[in-house]
């Protein structure tokens, strides 16, 4: 899908659900990490994850426009459009937009995380950690013994 049949998309289901055109652009995001879409108050535009619509389908990306749709309408008609607001809960419930989006699968990220293993030289404590240590400025939080690294 590319932004041009976002944009019919979400137009499609301004009217389809809400009985309101959209006259403002929707476009995708790719810098979106932490959700699925977004609202934009001061410009009136919705913004939408692509990695959704990649890994999760165009059923989760309606779900993800009809909520932002439910933002954008009572925004401009001025009621409450938070989502702690009861003019957005009962507009949701109304059209079957979801509260939350689902989650990513998780990728496996490039870098592996390392772990360092110190040991101390005297009472033989155990610290591991994800970051190098400077073994010459750190001793044992027990005995205050010298540490080794180990791995």
């Amino acid at each position: 899908m590319n932004e041009e049949e976002l944009q019919r998309l979400t137009e499609r289901l301004s009217l389809e659900y809400f009985q309101k055109p959209f006259r403002h652009k929707a476009v995708f995001n790719a810098r979106l990490r932490t959700t699925g879409g977004r609202y934009m108050l001061s410009s009136h535009d919705i913004e939408v994850n692509p990695r959704y619509y990649q890994q999760l389908g165009l059923e989760e990306t309606v779900g993800i426009i009809k909520h932002e749709l439910c933002h954008y309408h009572l925004h401009i008609e001025g009621k409450g459009y938070k989502h702690r607001d009861r003019d957005f809960r009962q507009l949701m419930n109304k059209v079957g937009a979801p509260r939350f989006c689902s989650a990513l699968p998780r990728q496996k990220e490039g870098r592996t995380t390392r772990q360092y293993i110190f040991q101390c030289c005297s009472c033989q404590t155990k610290y591991t950690r994800k970051k190098n240590m400077d073994l010459n400025r750190y001793a044992c939080g027990k005995c205050r013994g010298k540490l080794k690294r180990i791995k």
